[in-house]
C-alpha cells in the first residue's frame, strides 16, 4: 500500500484540503444561516443550489477539460471556488447564497473530474483497487477534519469562509506541482433513464432516493443543530459523525456485500438508518442519542451507494457499465436537489425534528422497494456479481466508472482463479 501511495500522494494531500475547505462550508452555511435568522426552506434551497452546480459540472468539465487541458480547469476552478467562499459573509442574503452553492458546486465537479482523470491515469490495473479506495478515504478524513476546523473560529465573523478559502488555495501546490497532464477526461453519456430503470429498477430507484438522503445529510444537519440550540461545537462533533459513520461501516457491509444477495443488504443497511432516525426523533434534544444515530444513519448511506452501484453492474454487461454510471450519477444528482427542498419544507411546517421524519421516511422507501424486488427477481449467484468498491457519494462519474471497470476485472479474474483451481 506505500509504494501505490507514494505515486499519488501529493494528489491525496491535495484532495484532503481541499475537503477540508468544501466541508467547513457546508456546515458553516448552517451555522451562519441561523445567525442571519435564515428559514429551514430557505436554507434548503441554498443547499440544493450546490448539488446542482454539481450535476452540471459534471457534464460540462470534461468538455472543458478537452478544450484547454486539466492544469488549466483545476487552477480555474479552484480560483473561483476560493473567491466564492469568501464572498459569503459579504452577501448575507438566501439568493445570494444560492448563487455562491451553484458556482461552488459547479467548481467542485469539475475538481473532482480532473482529480479523478489525473488519479485514474496514475493507476494501474493491479492497483487501481487501492488507489481509488484510498482517495475515498482521503475525501472522508478531510470532511471529519473540517469539523474540528470549525472550532477554531466565530462562525459569527468571516474568519472561518477565510480560513475554507485559504485550504482550498493551498490545495492547488502538491497537486500542480506534481502531477503531469494527462489525456482529456473521457465521461460517457449517461444511459437513458428508462433503460437504466428496466436493467435495474431497484439500483435506479434506490439510488434516487439515496441522494436525498445524502443531501439531507450534508447540508441540513447543521441546519437542524442551528434549529435546536445546539453549540458550534456540537453541531460540528454532530456532522462528523455522520461522515465517522461512514468511515467504520464502509468496511463490514463492503466484506458482506461480496458474500450475500445485495437486495437483503440494502434492505438491512436502510432499515437501520430508518431504526436510528426514528430513536432519534424520539430522543429529542439527548444529545448521545442524536450523536449516536448520526453515526449510524450516516454510516449507512455511503456503503448504500456503492451497494447500488455494484447491484447495478451485476445486472450489465462491461460495455455498457460506463453509461450506466453515467445513469446513476445523474439520477443521484437529481435525488439530492430534491431531497434538502422536500426536507426544508417539511422543518418549516413540523419543526426542525421534521429533520429525522424526512430521512426515516426515505430510508423506509428504499427498504420496501429493496423488500418488493426481492420478490420480483431471482438472486444473482454470489460467484457470478462483480466485486464491491467503496466509492462514496461525493466522486464524479470519473471515478465511478473508473470502480465499475475495476469491479468487472476483479470478479472475472477471481471466476478465472476459481474455475483454475476446480480443473
Amino acid at each position: 500500500m506505500i509504494k501505490v501511495l507514494s505515486g499519488v500522494w501529493a494528489l491525496l494531500l491535495g484532495i484532503v484540503l481541499i475537503m477540508l475547505g468544501n466541508g467547513m462550508h457546508f456546515t458553516l452555511i448552517g451555522l451562519r444561516g441561523g445567525i442571519e435568522g435564515f428559514s429551514a426552506s430557505e436554507l434548503a434551497i441554498v443547499t440544493s443550489g450546490y448539488f446542482a452546480g454539481f450535476l452540471a459540472g459534471a457534464r460540462v468539465s470534461p468538455i472543458m477539460i478537452r478544450r484547454v487541458g486539466h492544469v488549466r480547469v483545476f487552477a480555474a476552478l479552484g480560483s473561483f471556488m476560493s473567491a466564492g467562499l469568501i464572498a459569503f459573509p459579504l452577501l448575507t442574503d438566501p439568493w445570494s447564497w444560492t448563487i455562491l452553492r451553484l458556482l461552488i458546486g459547479f467548481c467542485m465537479s469539475g475538481i473532482y473530474v480532473t482529480a479523478e482523470s489525473w488519479l485514474n491515469d496514475a493507476s494501474t490495473n493491479e492497483n487501481r483497487g487501492k488507489v481509488l479506495a484510498a482517495y475515498m478515504i482521503a475525501q472522508t478524513l478531510g470532511i471529519i477534519g473540517a469539523q474540528a476546523l470549525l472550532n477554531l473560529g466565530d462562525a459569527a465573523s468571516s474568519a472561518l469562509f477565510i480560513g475554507a478559502s485559504i485550504c482550498v488555495s493551498i490545495s492547488f501546490a502538491p497537486i500542480l506541482l506534481a502531477v503531469s497532464p494527462v489525456p482529456a477526461a473521457e465521461v460517457a453519456r449517461p444511459m437513458a433513464l428508462r433503460e437504466l430503470f428496466d436493467a435495474s429498477p431497484l439500483g435506479t430507484i434506490g439510488i434516487f432516493f439515496l441522494g436525498g438522503v445524502y443531501a439531507t445529510q450534508s447540508g441540513m444537519a447543521a441546519v437542524f443543530g442551528s434549529l435546536i440550540g445546539m453549540s458550534a461545537a456540537q453541531i460540528s462533533l454532530f456532522v462528523a459523525m455522520l461522515f465517522a459513520g461512514a468511515l467504520v461501516l464502509q468496511y463490514p457491509i463492503g466484506w458482506l456485500s461480496d458474500r450475500m444477495d445485495r437486495r437483503l443488504l440494502i434492505f438491512g443497511s436502510a432499515a437501520l438508518g430508518l431504526l436510528c432516525c426514528g430513536l432519534a426523533w424520539a430522543a429529542g434534544d439527548l444529545l448521545w442519542a442524536l450523536m449516536a444515530a448520526a453515526f449510524f444513519a450516516g454510516g449507512v448511506t455511503t456503503p448504500l451507494y456503492a451497494l447500488f452501484l455494484a447491484y447495478t453492474n451485476d445486472s450489465l454487461s462491461s460495455d455498457t457499465m460506463p453509461a450506466a454510471s453515467g445513469g446513476l450519477v445523474l439520477t443521484f444528482g437529481i435525488g439530492a436537489i430534491l431531497g434538502p427542498l422536500v426536507t426544508g419544507s417539511a422543518m418549516q411546517w413540523f419543526g426542525p425534528y421534521a429533520f429525522w421524519l424526512a430521512l426515516g421516511g426515505t430510508f423506509a422507501i428504499i427498504a420496501l422497494y429493496a423488500l418488493y424486488r426481492m420478490t420480483q427477481r431471482a438472486a444473482a449467484p454470489v460467484e457470478e456479481t462483480d466485486s464491491y468498491l467503496g466509492i462514496v457519494p461525493t466522486a464524479s462519474p470519473v471515478a465511478v466508472e473508473a470502480a465499475g471497470a475495476w469491479a468487472a476485472e476483479q470478479a472475472e479474474a477471481e471466476r478465472t482463479a476459481d474455475n483454475g483451481s476446480d480443473q
